[in-house]
């Protein structure tokens, strides 16, 4: 369960500048700088950035593996920093002494704001330790992972991908609803060590090496206060279910019918004259979600490059709130990002899985974000997809473009 501070915009900034007020020193220092947020149980969740400038106006780049996540609206208020993540409807804000900056990362719900103690310190290019005690157990490879919720009532595979440079480690969790992106890490003294912050979610892994091949008395931190506990054994044949086999339709059906407004107001439709004998994929997603985030670089990409042979591409926003102007305000935020060339429409349904039915009832069950459909020329379903694996995945990543990208262009062969 998560707990959440039940207070107005208004009020929690008015909080936060009277905390911060006369605490600024200076100016925001360029180079690396190592970042905590502190969980509900007082594990801190690492993670790195690095400043720069560019003409005068501060640049942010969060680093996770192989990743740098963009951030370039820094600004102040009063004797507050204030770091605005450009997508997920969260920021940091912060007072900044001697090279050190102490404050709050806020995540904005639909009516209440979860908020985590944040400090950084600059210079610190570390992540978990200055110095690793040396460990003789190499994890890289597959590992086939059971993670089980709070008083193990409920369970869930995952597969594990991990590389081991030296005492660093890089890799992430897959599961059939999407991958945990882009971990970071390291093993230290057989305790392995992995976390992950990109402005929508603050991850935390750590688990007991016992060999080569098995991983225990895993703990898997993330938010505020889910905690979850996991093993690993080492598995160069685990797989996930087929991700097409999750989400259905109800008996009976075979095509989806809808109109929601756009960016502008104006109602798009299924049945509209532009998406009539061609390939069509709908887009489940929400501003709010990274994995969705993945996905939408993806098919921007990919309908750059199938637009002109037949296919369209619409997206499905469910945001955390039924406001219109809030949620479109958000969309435009992600579509800006990734100069998204399709319609982005605003349900005015939340990210609730029940929600999701409601606003589309012929589908059978929703189970995740992102979710896609692929619609053949005649207007049938033909396929859903759940979940995004994304760049972090590596192999399973370019798997599923080759795969995807193959099963499109034999629609498109159909007459």
């Amino acid at each position: 369960m998560k707990y959440f501070f039940n207070l107005t915009r208004v009020g929690l900034l008015i909080i936060l500048i009277s905390s911060c007020k006369g605490t600024s020193d200076g100016a925001l220092q360029t180079g690396i700088w190592r970042a905590t947020l502190k969980t509900g149980s007082g594990e801190e969740i690492p993670f790195n950035f690095e400043l720069t400038d560019s003409a005068d106006h501060k640049l942010l780049d969060i680093i996770n593996g192989k990743e740098r996540f963009r951030v370039n609206e820094i600004s102040t208020l009063s004797d507050s920093i204030i770091i605005q993540m450009p997508l997920f409807d969260s920021e940091i804000r912060a007072a900044l002494k001697n090279e050190t900056l102490s404050g709050q990362w806020i995540k904005h719900y639909g009516d209440s704001d979860e908020v985590m103690q944040f400090n950084a310190k600059k210079g610190d290019s570390w992540r978990f330790f200055k110095d690793n005690t040396a460990s003789k157990t190499a994890i890289s490879g597959r590992w086939s992972v059971t993670f089980n919720t709070l008083n193990n009532k409920s369970s869930y595979a995952s597969v594990g991908e991990f590389t081991q440079e030296n005492g660093l480690v890089f890799g992430t969790f897959l599961t059939s609803t999407g991958d945990y992106r882009f971990l970071e890490g390291t093993v230290s003294d057989q305790k392995l060590f992995l976390s992950c912050f990109d402005g929508s979610h603050a991850y935390l892994f750590t688990g007991k090496l016992l060999n080569d091949s098995t991983i225990t008395e895993g703990k898997f931190y993330s938010g505020l206060s889910s905690i979850e506990t996991w093993t690993a054994n080492k598995d160069d044949q685990a797989i996930l279910p087929d991700a097409y086999s999750i989400t259905d339709l109800k008996p009976g059906y075979d095509k989806i019918d809808f109109s929601f407004p756009g960016l502008d107001g104006k109602k798009v439709s299924i049945a509209d004259q532009k998406f009539k004998n061609k390939i069509v994929l709908v887009q489940f997603f929400g501003s709010w979600c990274p994995n969705c985030m993945d996905e939408t670089a993806y098919l921007t990409s990919f309908y750059k490059k199938y637009q002109n042979k037949g296919v369209e591409i619409v997206a499905l926003a469910y945001e955390r709130t039924k406001d219109f102007e809030r949620s479109r305000k958000n969309i435009a935020r992600l579509r800006d990002r990734f100069s998204v060339p399709y319609d982005m429409l605003v349900t005015g349904f939340t990210n609730d899985k029940v929600e999701v039915s409601k606003s589309l009832p012929m589908l059978q069950k929703f189970m995740a974000f992102p979710t896609l459909m692929i619609i053949d020329k005649n207007g049938k379903i033909r396929k859903i997809h759940t979940g995004f694996s994304g760049p972090g995945t590596g192999s399973h990543y370019a798997d599923f473009v080759k795969e995807f990208e193959k099963t499109i262009d034999d629609l498109l062969a159909e007459k």
